[in-house]
């Protein structure tokens, strides 16, 4: 079975085992030879490529998604504010009824 290394991921680390370097006429001084193609450091490199290109969406994705938690927990805040404003406003309403009521039974 012939597996072909990539760049990424060569098939040993090995330098003996690795495919020589050897200057030819048609090709640049250190290309690797035909046996050895880089189409999968190639695929390796476009899926990270791709991924990289999504990092922004994803890093967007989760900023909004801590906004929208932070609007949440303020409006919960709020919320909570508002509930015991009225509660107390209750609270002295009720004591002011109360002393009326005292006010009408002791005259």
């Amino acid at each position: 079975m012939n597996i072909t290394g990539t760049i990424d991921r060569p098939l040993t680390h090995d330098p003996k085992k690795q495919a020589p370097m050897k200057p030819s006429a048609g090709e640049p001084a250190g290309s690797a030879i035909p046996d050895f193609t880089t189409t999968g450091a190639n695929d390796s490199r476009q899926n990270r490529t791709r991924e990289m290109q999504l990092i922004p969406e994803a890093l967007a994705r989760a900023h909004m998604h801590e906004r929208l938690h932070e609007a949440e927990q303020e409006r919960r805040a709020t919320r909570l504010a508002t509930a015991r404003r009225m509660q107390r406003r209750a609270e002295r309403a009720s004591m002011r009824a109360r002393r009326a009521l005292a006010m009408a039974v002791m005259q």
